[in-house]
């Protein structure tokens, strides 16, 4: 027998414990194991990349392994490509159950018959999930997985041959005991894929059996422990506490973010030593330069209409537009996992905050030519004054053309400085932001390392608070230098920066904005207020 292969955190596809690093996943979803046992059917939802396939199918393992139950897990994915054509996706959908049974290893007595029942299109799969339960000595349980890969007619067809059979279960009329749906979108928006909107009006789920819709939650920090104590028992390779504690500040436990994070230290970075906050640090801002496939493809929402009318109140500050929308819009950018499940809305964690102010930034970036190194002062610190003073440059020459090309119009100035700071200071040190709905502010700290006198690595931290000056208010001076005040007592700083942008139409012409000038916070800071 060949020795076991050495396991490694997983950042693709479901995870096998055999292979990968793993918690025991059936204790991330206690409720569901009660609500089968009560022959319920249920919705489980999560964001891409939580662990909701690797959940369901330990757990139908774990059932069948009892005895009395044959539950069986399958995805419609493969039923993606029919679209609206209902026929075809419910020949996809049955092709799929059929290979899930096969490949089950289960006694031919567990399995459906060879060949589906002939009736009517847009009954077979029900038909065929009827002959089987007749059939089958125990009860079946079905997880049916990637359901919103199912879309319009075919979805439509499907939800409703399910709730139909759920509504007619008796001896007479066999059907699944317990059905569960998993998905990325909670079961409101079903109704928005199978043909329906979300105005807010007419809210019917097409799937209005439901006894509960579970969602699948993120790592606590000791579990996050508990998942690298795994490395650390097979490899002897120790994670720092401050390591992990940083882990979980900037994933807020995601678990696809963990996992890679780990992977980029222990894989891709080589590192062989115990593993330190620090280096957490280096792999967070590689897995961001690199654009993993994770954070591309969350990336790729932020210009969908939807994304974008909850996301730009965000990243702007303001107060979004409750329209009869707004809680479609939120809900689904929470199941996106894009934001915070808790009010106020705010991104999720500092991971996506940094990925969402990049992308959206890409097209400014690329007018900025200054050099990096010549804001690096001889001492090895970071010439932040310089930096400011060559913003306004910038901003009189481009930031004109950059805010009507900017589709995030209402943060256009906070994602441009963003673009330019991020060209300026990512290249030696770190940018930290902190925006959400409502703050009318967006805070940035910069950390710049530099030798110290006796060569120890040192850090230089500067603190910025972007405030905009828009139509029909009063000047946010004020507010900026109190709320400036308050970032910098919880970071511990004597001093920073205050930058105001001017939206309204009565602003200074454009090569005349720029003016700096010393300001004294509530508190009796010096600051630098910048007006652009």
């Amino acid at each position: 027998m060949p020795p076991p292969r050495a396991k490694y955190f997983n950042t693709t596809g479901p995870c096998d414990p055999r292979r990968h690093y793993m918690l025991p996943p059936t204790q991330r979803l206690p409720e569901a194991r009660a609500l089968i046992e009560m022959d319920r059917y249920f919705v489980l939802h999560a964001p891409r990349q939580t662990g909701k396939t690797t959940t369901l199918d330990t757990l139908a393992a774990e059932l069948t392994a009892e005895g009395d139950t044959a539950a069986l897990m399958f995805s419609c994915e493969r039923a993606k490509a029919a679209g609206d054509d209902y026929v075809a996706g419910e020949s996809l959908l049955l092709d799929s159950l059929r290979e899930a049974a096969d490949l089950s290893g289960w006694p031919k007595k567990l399995l459906p018959r060879r060949s589906w029942p002939q009736v009517t299109p847009g009954s077979r799969f029900g038909a065929a999930l009827r002959e089987w339960c007749r059939r089958c000595p125990r009860r079946v349980v079905l997880f049916i997985d990637e359901i919103d890969a199912l879309q319009g007619n075919s979805l439509a067809s499907i939800l409703g041959q399910l709730r139909d059979g759920h509504n007619k279960r008796h001896k007479a009329y066999p059907f699944p005991a317990s059905i569960v749906l998993c998905g990325l979108r909670d079961v409101r928006d079903y109704k928005v894929a199978s043909g329906g909107t979300s105005d807010g009006i007419n809210k019917a789920s097409p799937f209005n059996i439901i006894a509960e819709s579970l969602r699948l939650g993120d790592f606590t920090a000791d579990e996050i422990a508990e998942l690298y104590d795994q490395h650390t028992q097979a490899t002897g390779q120790e994670f720092t506490k401050d390591a992990v504690d940083r882990v979980f500040e900037l994933t807020q436990g995601q678990p696809w973010l963990v996992n890679a994070v780990a992977h980029e230290i222990t894989v891709k970075m080589g590192v062989t030593g115990t593993i330190t906050d620090g280096q957490v640090e280096d792999a967070k801002e590689r897995l961001i330069r690199a654009r993993a496939i994770h954070l591309d493809a969350l990336a790729a929402r932020l210009h969908e209409p939807r994304v974008r009318r909850l996301m730009e109140p965000i990243v702007a500050g303001t107060f979004p537009h409750t329209d009869e929308t707004y809680s479609n819009d939120l809900s689904y950018v929470r199941d996106l996992g894009l934001v915070t499940l808790k009010p106020p809305p705010q991104v999720a964690n500092p991971i996506y905050r940094e990925v969402i102010l990049r992308v959206l930034g890409d097209p400014a970036e690329s007018y900025v030519m200054a050099d990096p190194h010549s804001f690096v002062l001889p001492d090895g610190r970071f010439d932040l004054p310089r930096l400011l003073q060559e913003f306004v440059v910038f901003w009189r020459e481009h930031g004109e053309v950059l805010i009507r090309q900017e589709g995030y119009h209402e943060a256009a100035c906070q994602i441009i400085l963003m673009a330019f700071l991020h060209r300026l200071v990512n290249g030696g040190g770190y940018l930290d932001r902190e925006y959400a709905s409502g703050t009318k502010r967006l805070d940035v700290l910069v950390r710049w390392p530099y030798p110290g006198p006796d060569g120890e690595r040192l850090i230089q931290r500067e603190a910025m608070e972007l405030k905009v000056w828009r139509a029909g208010e009063n000047d946010p001076m004020p507010d900026g230098l109190a709320q400036l005040d308050r970032y910098l007592d919880r970071l511990t700083l004597t001093t920073g920066a205050l930058v105001i942008f001017d939206r309204r139409p009565e602003a200074p012409p454009w090569q005349e904005r720029g003016g700096f000038e010393q300001a004294t916070t509530p508190s009796g800071r010096q600051v630098t207020v910048l007006r652009v």
